[in-house]
């Protein structure tokens, strides 16, 4: 009992002792309470630019006498067309400049992000933290194009230069370097009274990041794989998305998911429907054309990108033969019991249930992101559909979807890329390896000695 009790005003104690630690309102704990109301997120996003209801002066002009909704779907439908011809003249001046695009809009939709972060937990006034967010994303972009892209596809232009041949044999310890050197910036940035908001943004920087780079990152990596397999996953989101919007403006009428009202299921099936043909005429049509599905590859001897090559079997007529239910139907008409078609075709079914299913939860996802911080668009950099962002949500998840497909069911060791680790080699060392290459090769009777 004397020990219970001892115990007891043992306890006693200690509490006075925590009140008596504790830090008085107003102090740095209750100012760091970052629990922010909703009217208060509303009020601190509403100097987020929006664009969907954005008129340019001269269309709003011609545009005027129609009502709010007819002139909203025109505008929208102008500059659809006017990003299309601009996607076609890209795709025309090649892959180089696709990559080059895919790299500005990363960059542009990860300001969107982090400026949302910026409006709501209003770190205007800790400016390092602006020049942070800009520090990774610069380190994560290096990080994942040094890590593959240079290595893998411009290792014989960069190993001309002894400085580039530095930066790839050391490329992961410069990039880790980087990241501390953010990392440890981070740490002395730390201000009192602002911990829990910069904490906050740290790790929304870093979801932006997992978001955006990465995943721009498995576009380029598409494209290497051949320009089909870019442009033909981003048209069948692009008609997805406009098929949607057409079926749901003209007979939508059921709503199909709460977190994006104006979604119907008539707008959602029949977008679903009319990606699925149409992505198959696009590839039928692609897979003819060697610039479309020829991987994109250096020449050591032309020095110089090369778009021509022997296709592969997935993208060369095939001859398939017919479930006995139709070769027999088809006997009775008269027709072939088999079906010739691109293998790829076939693979393009896969793509856009992918785009027509799953794709739009992308939109879903932004659209409950939105929400979460009252504000309709990411930006006003599209007059009549937002934000860069807004426009290609999706198209990042297709592009995580296509580069798993591709590694799952399509892709095979290519000579070329093992030609250009060799290259990244000592000329002792390309010499050892052809070698031991000759002798193995002669060992099992392959090569004649």
């Amino acid at each position: 009992m004397a020990q219970d009790e001892e115990g007891d005003v043992r306890r006693r104690v200690m509490e006075n002792e925590d009140r008596g630690d504790q830090i008085p309102l107003g102090s740095e704990v209750e100012s760091d309470d970052d629990r922010l109301p909703e009217q208060s997120i509303e009020q601190r996003t509403k100097t987020i630019p929006q664009g969907t209801d954005q008129e340019p002066s001269f269309l709003h002009t011609i545009l005027s006498p129609l009502p709010p909704r007819w002139r909203n779907w025109v505008i929208r439908g102008i500059f659809t067309w006017l990003m299309i011809g601009l996607f076609c003249l890209i795709i025309y001046v090649g892959p180089l400049a696709l990559m080059f695009t895919t790299l500005l809009v990363q960059v542009w939709c990860f300001k969107e992000i982090i400026n949302i972060g910026y409006s709501v937990y209003r770190m205007h006034g800790l400016p390092w933290f602006r020049s942070l967010s800009w520090w990774f994303l610069i380190t994560s972009n290096y990080f994942f194009y040094g890590e593959s892209l240079v290595a893998d596809y411009f290792s014989v232009i960069f190993s001309k230069s002894d400085i580039m041949r530095w930066l790839i044999t050391y490329h992961r310890f410069t990039s880790f370097t980087m990241y501390i050197v953010g990392f440890m910036w981070f740490v002395l940035s730390l201000k009192k009274r602002y911990y829990m908001r910069q904490f906050s943004l740290f790790a929304w920087t870093h979801v932006a990041l997992l978001i955006v780079v990465t995943q721009s990152y498995l576009i380029i990596i598409n494209i290497f794989h051949g320009m089909i397999w870019f442009i033909v996953p981003v048209s069948m989101i692009v008609i997805n998305d406009v098929m949607a919007y057409m079926f749901g403006f003209f007979f939508g009428k059921t709503p199909l998911i709460q977190l994006s009202p104006k979604k119907t299921w008539e707008g959602f099936i029949g977008g679903g429907i009319s990606t699925v043909f149409m992505g198959m005429m696009l590839s039928y049509v692609m897979c003819q054309y060697p610039f479309f599905v020829c991987p994109v590859e250096y020449s050591e001897s032309e020095d110089s990108f090369r778009y021509e090559c022997d296709p592969s079997p997935i993208f060369r007529p095939q001859e398939y033969n017919l479930p006995e239910t139709l070769s027999n139907f088809s006997a009775l008409l008269g027709w072939k019991k088999t079906l010739t078609v691109y293998p790829y075709v076939l693979h393009s079914v896969a793509l856009s249930l992918f785009s027509s299913v799953i794709g739009p939860f992308g939109g879903f996802f932004a659209s409950g992101f939105k929400r979460a911080f009252k504000i309709k668009d990411f930006g006003d950099v599209i007059p009549g559909h937002g934000g860069m962002m807004d426009r290609f949500d999706c198209q990042y998840l297709m592009a995580t979807f296509v580069n798993v497909y591709i590694m799952t069911f399509i892709s095979e060791t290519s000579p070329q890329k093992l030609l250009q680790k060799v290259y990244m080699l000592k000329p002792e060392q390309q010499l050892q390896l052809y070698n031991l290459l000759q002798d193995s090769l002669i060992a099992r009777g392959i090569l004649q000695p």
